[in-house]
């Protein structure tokens, strides 16, 4: 993304440029000097938004984490699906074409900042919840969906890691194929 010299940044220009060197570079790519080239401004620019890279880093923790919930939030729009149909779509989501390699850019900052991983918990939570919900569903008394959602959260934590650089149609039936799994009684 590149803004023209002049024209009004907003803060939302600023977090998709950071999103945008996260996914490609990962945290340490995320330097001031090449996030203004990346919207064409200043520093002054990047200080009238934000009050330095901490709070800059705070403000991407904090959109990443309403974004994420907001797509995650028509999990509870899935329940009237049958289980194994709402499981498919949670994984799916998950390793969304749109989100995958900021995905994989904040759980890999995660693991080195606690605020970070705060948040990625807090969000992880909202979906191992609907996970086991669904596993209820399908008939699983409450230890066996616990046991299976954890166990499905993590593997597709483990399938958006084996990716590989782009989302596929051999990984997606690999995803299929495990919730076949999964789901037998």
């Amino acid at each position: 993304m590149t803004e023209a010299r002049g024209s009004r940044l907003t803060v939302e220009d600023w977090i998709n440029a950071g999103y945008a060197i996260l996914a490609e570079e990962g945290i340490k790519g995320l330097k001031l000097e090449p996030l203004c080239a990346r919207v064409d401004a200043t520093k002054g620019s990047f200080y009238w938004h934000f009050s330095g890279m901490e709070g800059y880093r705070q403000a991407l923790v904090q959109a990443w984490g309403e974004v994420r919930d907001a797509d995650r939030s028509h999990f509870a729009g899935l329940r009237s699906l049958p289980p194994r149909e709402r499981l498919s779509q949670m994984m799916a989501a998950l390793v969304d074409a749109r989100h995958w390699r900021l995905e994989r850019a904040m759980r890999e900052w995660a693991r080195t900042d606690d605020a970070v991983a705060a948040g990625v918990r807090a969000s992880d939570a909202r979906v191992v919840d609907a996970v086991r919900q669904a596993f209820v569903d399908d008939g699983f008394d409450s230890e066996d969906a616990d046991v299976r959602a954890n166990a499905t959260f993590a593997a597709g934590i483990g399938f958006l890691h084996l990716s590989g650089s782009r989302p596929s149609a051999a990984a997606a039936a690999r995803r299929e194929r495990f919730l076949d799994i999964m789901l037998t009684h």
